[in-house]
């Protein structure tokens, strides 16, 4: 009897044990006691039902947007350069390609005295495309006696040629190949929507790629050259021939005749900005996952394979905008770029961290900083645009704006509006004029750059 007591008492203990032990399977796996405790997070009350219902047939970040930011932000600015016009990328990456020649316009209408005026985006994106090629069959040059499957050769045969970037490509294509009015060599459909385009030539870079790795050495380049003949022609039949010399007739504000003149696309240039875009700025970025005051430089990542690498100084973000404040206040725009998608009410132009309440809709909270966001890939640079504005409030900013490439009717007026809540969440890289950045952080760029990988996931190309 007293053996049957003393057993009973021993599987009482070890059924309380395996009662307390967690419902998950030892190997990882989702176990069918675990399942039964997971499914308990769905209680299915008229609120779980009701919320259902609106997601079965409504977007997230509708239900998710907060009524008490339906109202329009205040859009005084206490400074703001001023500009004429707004440009549309459409349905390219060419997002830096269209604020580096939106900066370089609004500083050519306010020197010359012009009306609405746009430089040819079709044009730059024409060589951007050729460098590119020679930049990705270059590299194929220069790593073909590494094996297929090392790192740095997948991934120039993963990324032979796209139609993002970043501010290096437009200063090293502007001094390069100048620029022409937009009229000179105007958008195509393919310039407008690059996907189709884009990936032809990717494909005929791809095996031209493999041909160069079995290629002698000796006819290496020659073979190189009648590759690039090829991606030329495929280019021109696309986006059209660069004019080499052009006539253009000038007019002022008021749209009163000033002059014709016949013109290179490098003396238009010289006439009419004639700054050295390589040499005059600085890149700053915001990114606390890596240490600040340290320069960084991306291996391959650049538009021209005799140009520049992107090198950036990483900055804290009052730093950032104290030259921000100090350009704006001079009527001086600057390529800017950051996390766009992120809490932005795309119909009013207004990026808040308070319009979209996905915590209150889902019954979750999200907790990262920024980070953290970086780090696990949740967030990162993904557009430029040109920051125009900024409302100083006791000399601290409010408010922030940009003018957008996403057409005149997009947003508010072509533009978005930042709270300085969000600039400083979603706000990655600055290209800065020397004359507004202080000696200290000048200094900081006499420092040798830290090598990061192409594949580095905070240098993604801007779109």
């Amino acid at each position: 009897m007293r053996k049957i007591f003393l057993a009973s008492i021993s599987m009482l203990l070890s059924l309380t044990a395996w009662a307390q032990k967690p419902a998950g399977d030892s190997k990882g796996g989702i176990s069918a006691s675990m399942l039964q405790e997971i499914s308990t997070a769905y209680e299915g009350t008229a609120a779980d039902k009701a919320l259902r219902n609106a997601l079965n047939s409504t977007p997230i970040n509708v239900l998710a947007a907060s009524a008490d930011k339906i109202a329009m932000i205040d859009t005084h600015f206490s400074d703001e350069v001023k500009t004429v016009g707004r440009t549309d990328q459409k349905s390219s990456g060419r997002c830096w390609l269209f604020t580096g020649l939106n900066v370089l316009r609004a500083r050519m209408i306010q020197k010359h005295n012009l009306g609405a005026f746009t430089f040819s985006q079709n044009y730059l994106f024409f060589y951007d495309q050729l460098e590119k090629a020679n930049l990705f069959l270059q590299g194929i040059i220069d790593t073909r006696s590494l094996p297929i499957e090392d790192r740095k050769v997948d991934w120039l045969f993963a990324n032979p040629l796209g139609d993002g970037g970043q501010f290096t490509g437009v200063s090293n294509l502007v001094m390069k190949y100048g620029v022409v009015p937009s009229d000179v060599m105007p958008e195509t459909l393919s310039a407008n929507s690059t996907s189709q385009m884009s990936a032809q030539i990717k494909n005929k870079l791809r095996e031209d790629g493999l041909k160069l790795r079995e290629t002698a050495p000796k006819d290496l380049q020659r073979t190189k050259v009648d590759m690039l003949k090829e991606v030329y022609r495929m280019l021109a039949l696309c986006l059209g021939v660069p004019p080499t010399e052009f006539t253009w007739a000038r007019y002022n504000a008021k749209g009163e005749f000033v002059s014709e003149k016949t013109y290179t696309p490098k003396s238009f240039y010289q006439e009419f900005i004639g700054e050295d875009l390589e040499n005059n700025y600085i890149m700053v970025m915001n990114n606390p996952a890596v240490a600040y005051n340290k320069v960084y430089e991306i291996e391959y990542d650049r538009h021209v394979y005799d140009g520049q690498n992107w090198v950036y100084l990483n900055l804290p973000i009052e730093k950032i905008k104290e030259m921000a404040i100090a350009s704006i206040k001079d009527n001086t725009a600057l390529y800017f770029s950051c996390d766009v998608g992120k809490f932005l009410d795309r119909k009013r132009g207004i990026a808040d961290l308070e319009n979209f309440d996905y915590e209150s809709l889902m019954g979750v909270t999200f907790g990262m900083d920024k980070k953290q966001r970086i780090l696990t890939h949740a967030s990162g640079s993904t557009h430029a645009m040109t920051l125009i504005a900024v409302d100083l409030k006791d000399g601290k900013p409010q408010k922030w704006m940009v003018e957008n490439s996403w057409g005149a009717t997009s947003g508010y007026k072509g533009n978005i509006i930042m709270t300085d809540e969000w600039f400083n969440e979603y706000m990655f890289r600055l290209v800065v004029e020397k004359k507004y950045v202080p000696a200290d952080v000048m200094a900081l760029m006499n420092q040798k750059p830290i090598m990061l990988p192409s594949w580095d996931p905070m240098f993604a190309p801007e779109e």
